[in-house]
């Protein structure tokens, strides 16, 4: 049985190249000891598990290129929702204990695929304030600890991660 690795070797050559990237931002070192050990931990990593982070390997590179730059644009409006949350969440620190209305929100996304649906998840439970709980196809079952919380949950997050991985080029 061929690999997706040995069928698709720009593929390959860019998730080594990505961890290879990840390998020099985080370890901080430029000698030749510390570069020879990221060679080698990335030619495994990307041997064992090329076929994991692009599962469907037809989609051209460019096309990939498009939804990195989309999704890095996602991260940093996250981060931003991320803080806007926390300021949030420490104003209902600070508030009589009666403001406080936690509850379950029950919560259907558009969103159509596995990846999509983890990446919603996850964000979602990375904002304070809200944790998802548990997701049945498409219904996602999310903890708000208040009203404010559960008003977030307006549908933004869904249509931002669906233009990061739509099929039409931009």
């Amino acid at each position: 049985m061929e690999s997706r690795a040995a069928r698709s070797p720009l593929y390959s050559a860019l998730i080594f190249g990505v961890l290879m990237v990840i390998w020099v931002v985080f370890s901080g070192f430029l000698d030749p000891f510390h570069l020879s050990l990221g060679l080698i931990s990335c030619g495994i990593v990307t041997w064992l598990s090329s076929g994991l982070l692009f599962d469907d390997q037809s989609i051209p590179i460019r096309r990939r290129a498009v939804q990195t730059v989309r999704f890095i644009s996602y991260m940093v409006w996250l981060t931003w929702q991320i803080v806007l949350s926390n300021i949030a969440v420490l104003k209902l620190a600070f508030a009589p204990r009666s403001s406080l209305q936690p509850q379950i929100v029950r919560y259907r996304t558009p969103l159509k695929t596995d990846f999509e649906k983890f990446l919603l998840a996850n964000s979602i439970t990375l904002t304070p304030g809200t944790v998802t709980i548990k997701i049945l196809g498409d219904i996602f079952y999310i903890h708000a600890i208040d009203d404010g919380a559960a008003s977030g949950l307006n549908g933004e997050m869904d249509r931002r991660i669906a233009r990061i991985f739509e099929t039409r080029e931009p």
